[in-house]
């Protein structure tokens, strides 16, 4: 089953026309749109501990106002790529951003649980700006200026993360929790008018929406997330269904993929060495900047009675993380740097390898703040220069008009690698404890091996990247 799009009606900015025009101002507002939907990710975890008492809810039920919209981000992001190929990049971008207005307006209104999950449901739903913001850059920016402006686009998505945790506790502490929703939604207001005002819409050629393979996409990610995501709550039953559902379901899509005309995802295009290899490494660096937002923060609030605990505040915690965040915003530039004069596959690897060293320096040496500090900002850095390079990875290697998709799809890697780190550090955690005054606790053991698990991780991202084509993306 295929939905017909009518021709495009937009009339799209020139390439040479656009890249001649304010392309500071677009690189800025897409950047800026990226780092406001990743925020949408973080910023409500310091409600968290709260939420039990303040809605009247068991801490498992709570813990789905993050799931609720990793989940939504997940499915709808690949359906937005594809989307946005066929009827143009800003409107989708626009779009994308009404459902986080929306969804934040819903969370602020609301007084019961159902009403928060269907508020951060649509606000997931922002994260699809990040694919959609690079590959409009690849319509409207001069070739020259692409390495550095899609590899500040790209590290939006660890740079809102970062900063979402310390503007999230701080709004937490200091006003009503229904804030921070307030200004979700001012701030998304904001970027609808910069959008409006600063980015040209690019070409739309139309074509067919494969809505089975939307669907069935949909469906298999879901089973996916779910079991990663709830699998430890759960019990194994319906943990191994989940799995089995969204292998079985996973295998129909593709076999559908490759016999339908317009498919959703190019399969094709996607298995390329290219492209498939890049894609095998994304999770593997969400794995990694995911480890960082869930281990650090844990460490600097536990007790300091346990030994290796900081007994700071929820918004020291999430103050002592925006270091990595502007390390990942200026490691941006020099992703680019190297990309232009090695290729993507050095970056790549290059920022694989720094993010090792992060995560080992923190196996070793973490009993001090400034120990932490350095070892977020190494990691965070190294995925800074990692991200900057897969959008030039991805786009050297599928025709112009899948940039979309193809971005979305690597977005979408990222979230099952973050998804991954979640449940991995959320089992460790919970299965290695100890008792100090009476309180059950991770125990250090359990910190260490999570952080050791993130730098395995990151030197199997250097070993996949070996074997990316040398030189320029192409």
């Amino acid at each position: 089953m295929s939905l017909t799009a009518p021709l495009p009606v937009a009339t799209a900015t020139p390439p040479d026309l656009a890249g001649r025009g304010r392309p500071r101002a677009l690189v800025a507002v897409l950047s800026l749109a990226g780092i406001m939907a990743s925020m949408q990710q973080t910023m409500v975890v310091p409600l968290i501990p709260q939420l039990p008492t303040l809605l009247g809810v068991s801490a498992a039920d709570a813990s789905w106002a993050v799931t609720a919209t990793l989940l939504s981000a997940a499915v709808a992001t690949p359906t937005v790529g594809r989307l946005a190929d066929m009827y143009g990049k800003r409107r989708m971008m626009l779009i994308c951003l009404a459902f986080v207005i929306v969804g934040s307006g819903v969370a602020a209104l609301t007084t019961d649980l159902p009403g928060l999950l269907v508020g951060r449901a649509f606000q997931g739903m922002g994260i699809g700006i990040i694919p959609l913001g690079i590959s409009a850059m690849r319509d409207h920016l001069p070739v020259r200026a692409l390495p550095r402006a899609t590899a500040k686009m790209s590290a939006s998505l660890g740079v809102g993360g970062a900063f979402g945790l310390p503007l999230g506790a701080l709004l937490v502490g200091h006003a009503s929790w229904h804030a921070m929703f307030v200004v979700s939604a001012v701030t998304a207001a904001l970027v609808i008018v910069l959008v409006l005002r600063f980015v040209p819409e690019s070409p739309a050629p139309g074509g067919r929406f494969d809505l089975v393979g939307a669907v069935g996409l949909s469906l298999s990610l879901l089973a996916l997330l779910l079991a990663l995501s709830k699998g430890s709550t759960w019990g194994r039953p319906v943990t191994l269904g989940l799995f089995g559902g969204a292998a079985a379901l996973l295998v129909a899509w593709a076999v559908w993929e490759l016999r339908v005309p317009q498919p959703l995802v190019d399969l094709r295009v996607s298995r390329r060495r290219q492209v498939l290899l890049t894609n095998l490494t994304s999770p593997l660096f969400g794995f990694g900047i995911l480890t960082s937002s869930l281990v650090f923060p844990q460490l600097l609030q536990l007790s300091a009675e346990t030994g290796y605990g900081f007994g700071q505040s929820v918004l020291v915690a999430g103050l002592l993380q925006a270091p990595g965040g502007i390390a990942m915003m200026l490691m941006s530039s020099v992703s680019a740097r190297i990309t232009e004069r090695a290729g993507p596959r050095t970056s790549l690897m290059t920022g694989a390898l720094v993010t090792a060293v992060g995560y080992a320096f923190a196996v070793f040496w973490h009993g001090e703040l400034w120990q932490v500090v350095v070892a977020v900002s190494v990691a965070a850095a190294g995925v800074g220069i990692a991200y900057g390079a897969m959008p030039a990875l991805i786009m050297g290697a599928v025709p112009l008009g899948q940039t979309a998709a193809a971005n979305s799809v690597n977005n979408l890697t990222k979230a099952v690698g973050t998804s991954l780190a979640s449940a991995t550090a959320g089992m460790v955690l919970a299965g290695m404890t100890t008792t100090v005054a009476g309180h059950t606790h991770p125990s250090h053991a359990a910190f260490v091996l999570v952080l050791v698990i993130a730098a395995v991780a990151s030197l199997v991202a250097v070993a996949v990247a070996f074997f990316l084509p040398r030189g320029r993306a192409r």
